[in-house]
Formats: structure tokens, C-alpha cells, sequence
């Protein structure tokens, strides 16, 4: 993968991470439509580590007295059921399901759940419940209604983006719908819970190529995590001034003509029906 392929996918990666409409699935169609294949799970898990510094630059103040409060309140400093260091807790507790589930099951993320055909199914699909939950979500709770149950089920939720063409933020935000969470109160807590999950498999996946002796581009995956990184922090402030007054469905619309673009082209023959392999 050269540098200009990198930056295209780095902008690919930020234009479509806080989006409910699946960066991971955008990057292995786009990334194979130009000749660059699959960039695979590695790249997309540290080119992700752009978009997170993102939502840590944008969320500095959220996260800096969470981080604050919930460390005073581990030294007895503040009451543990400060709402801060309870959120704190919260975003702890909703990471866990998709730390366990990532190793679980690493070879199936990297391998058979990237195929196109997959991806084209889970773009439909979770648009037609995201499409649900926006209309039929009560959209009354605050974040500081957020309970244990609802965090866990979050996390659960954010599990799913583990599936190129769910979505990270749409997983999210549809569980917040759908627990009657409004838009921004979901996501909001979506983009705070996905910084500890994307950090973690960033650096993981680091690790484990560079064990593994696998050869990475470096230069390219630098380039496409800077890119994405200033591409993603303009989307945050575009997305959280958007949903305040308007609804998700032209992201319903759009996820469902992809997929059918990607039926197309894996039809067509321009891209393979699994991933790297043909049913023939």
C-alpha cells in the first residue's frame, strides 16, 4: 500500500468512523475497489487510533474530569456514586464485552466476517433497525439516567461493530434508541465508550503483527491515521450539531444503497463474495 492509498483510506476512516454506517465495511470495499485489497483488521484498528484522538480532543473536558472524579472517588475522595465517577465505571463496564469477544473470537474478525457478502447484509439489515429505533425510540433518558444494565447492554451492543458493516457508532447509538436514550445522550456515550475499545485494539494489533513478523506499511497506515484523525474530529462537530435537530434516517437510506452496491459489484465479479476468495 503506497502513501496516497494511505491518506484515500485515512479520509475514508475519518469520513465514515462516527457515522452509523460502518468504517470498517467502507475501508474493505473501498480499500479492494482501488487496487489497495482489503487493508485487513490491523489497519483498521490503528488507523482508528486517529478518529479516537479525535473524540479525545473533542471530548477533552467530558473525559478529563470522568478520568478526575472517578479517580478521587477511588481514593475516597468524592462519594462513589458521583455522577462523573459513576460514568467512569459505566464506560469500564460496557468495554468489557467487546475486550472478551475481540479475542474470542480474533481469527473469524480477521478472516470470514470481513466478506463482502457479509458486509452487504449487515449494512441492510442494522439499517432497517437503526431506521426502527429512531422512530419508535421514546428518546426522553439522559446520560444521567444511565444504569448499570443499560451500560452493559451498550457494551454489547458495541460488540456487534466487531462485523465490518455494523458499525461501532451505529450499534451504539441504535441500543441507546432503543433503551429511549435521546439521540445525542446515545451518542455521546457511544463515541466515550468506543475510546478504551479502539485504544486497546490499536495497540493490540500493533503488538501482535509485529510478533508475529507480519509486514505492515507503516508509512501508509501513519499517513491514514493522521488523515483520520483531523477528517474525524470535523465529522464529531458536524454530527453532534445534526442529530440535535434532525433524525438518522439518511443514514438508513444510505447504508441500504450500499449494500445494494455491494451486491452489485460481488454479482458483477469486482469484488469477491468472501473476502480475498470466491465461492467458485
Amino acid at each position: 500500500m503506497g502513501i496516497g492509498e494511505g491518506a484515500f483510506l485515512g479520509l475514508v476512516q475519518g469520513l465514515t468512523e462516527f457515522l452509523p454506517i460502518s468504517s470498517s465495511g467502507h475501508l474493505a470495499v473501498v480499500g479492494t475497489l482501488v487496487g489497495a485489497d482489503d487493508p485487513g483488521a490491523a489497519f483498521t484498528a490503528i488507523s482508528q487510533l486517529g478518529t479516537e484522538a479525535a473524540v479525545i480532543l473533542y471530548f477533552r473536558k467530558d473525559i478529563a474530569r470522568i478520568v478526575s472524579r472517578w479517580t478521587l472517588a477511588l481514593l475516597g475522595r468524592v462519594p462513589r456514586d458521583d455522577p462523573d465517577a459513576r460514568m467512569g465505571w459505566l464506560v469500564i463496564l460496557g468495554t468489557i464485552p467487546i475486550g472478551l469477544l475481540g479475542l474470542f473470537f480474533k481469527d473469524a474478525i480477521e478472516t470470514t466476517l470481513r466478506g463482502f457478502v457479509v458486509i452487504a447484509t449487515t449494512l441492510w439489515v442494522f439499517a432497517l433497525v437503526l431506521g426502527a429505533a429512531d422512530r419508535w425510540g421514546r428518546k426522553q433518558r439522559t446520560l444521567d439516567q444511565l444504569t448499570w444494565k443499560h451500560g452493559l447492554l451498550f457494551g454489547l451492543a458495541q460488540s456487534l461493530a466487531l462485523i465490518p458493516g455494523v458499525s461501532r457508532s451505529g450499534g451504539t447509538i441504535t441500543a441507546g434508541l432503543l433503551l429511549g436514550y435521546t439521540r445525542e445522550a446515545a451518542a455521546r456515550y457511544s463515541f466515550l465508550l468506543a475510546i478504551p475499545a479502539v485504544v486497546l485494539s490499536g495497540f493490540y494489533q500493533v503488538y501482535d503483527e509485529l510478533s508475529a513478523g507480519a509486514a505492515i506499511s507503516w508509512s501508509a497506515t501513519a499517513v491514514a491515521t493522521v488523515v483520520a484523525f483531523v477528517v474525524g474530529y470535523v465529522v464529531i462537530a458536524w454530527l453532534m450539531r445534526f442529530i440535535s435537530t434532525h433524525s438518522y434516517a439518511p443514514f438508513v437510506v444510505y447504508r441500504i444503497a450500499a449494500a445494494v452496491v455491494v451486491y452489485a459489484l460481488v454479482a458483477a465479479g469486482t469484488l469477491p463474495a468472501l473476502n480475498g476468495t470466491d465461492f467458485g
